[in-house]
């Protein structure tokens, strides 16, 4: 499989799982409806377990810009394949929006809390400060990231099976740091599936929020800067 392909498929998946997890807690007569935040960052962390595993021996499973950023800082990919697995998440995070409305299209029909519509599709803040949100999401980033590159260090590596720590890793993410900002860490993951939001026939939906969307596009480039740093001041390899 080209690692491009990968790329969109493996993100694909991943937006599928994990915002298909918010879907079923969040809309109405969901077998899942109510389910909580547990129920949430448990789904997610399957989503990126599932994902990596499955296209990380064709692309590495970045599945997010700021992966691909980090790896590149520090010399471990190449930054001429950086604009190409870019565009291959974005396009692969708007595709699993796309598929999670198909699988919950009835559902969006008879919810009428449009702020729980735009939550299936995209992160927002729990309190608006779009400088704490931004510093929230940045450190977010950072911790996941730098312990990304810690796990896939030729010490620690165990190939395919990285996807297990990378997913638990974004399971206490989630749990400690993701009450602020619905913890995006990835562009793709929040770019993609918001354009999905703007163009979907939805229904009533209300604004895809454009105001707030640099925030989880810009903290985690910001943090992936900062990992690639840490790790390289360090002295790891």
């Amino acid at each position: 499989m080209h690692p491009y392909l990968a790329e969109f498929i493996g993100t694909a998946i991943l937006i599928a799982f994990g915002n298909g997890v918010v879907a079923n807690v969040l809309l109405n007569k969901s077998k899942g409806q109510n389910g909580g935040w547990i129920v949430i960052t448990f789904g997610w962390a399957m989503a990126v377990f599932a994902a990596v595993f499955a296209v990380s021996k064709y692309s590495g499973a970045h599945l997010n810009p700021a992966v691909s950023i980090c790896l590149a800082m520090t010399g471990k990919f190449s930054w001429s394949d950086v604009p190409f697995y870019v565009l291959a998440q974005v396009a692969g995070a708007f595709t699993g929006s796309v598929l999670v409305w198909l699988s919950y299209r009835n559902h969006f029909e008879i919810t009428e809390d449009t702020g729980a519509k735009l939550a299936i599709f995209s992160t927002g803040p729990a309190i608006r400060h779009p400088l704490n949100n931004l510093i929230s999401e940045t450190i977010a980033t950072t911790i996941f990231l730098f312990l990304v590159l810690l796990i896939i260090s030729p010490t620690n590596s165990l190939g395919a099976l990285d996807a297990l720590p990378v997913a638990l890793v974004v399971l206490a993410i989630g749990l400690s740091l993701g009450g602020t900002t619905g913890y995006a860490i990835n562009p793709a993951r929040d770019l993609g599936p918001r354009i999905a939001h703007a163009v979907l026939p939805i229904g009533v939906k209300g604004s895809s929020d454009w105001r707030y969307a640099w925030v989880p596009i810009t903290g985690p480039v910001i943090g992936a800067a900062l990992a690639s740093l840490l790790y390289m001041a360090i002295g790891l390899k």
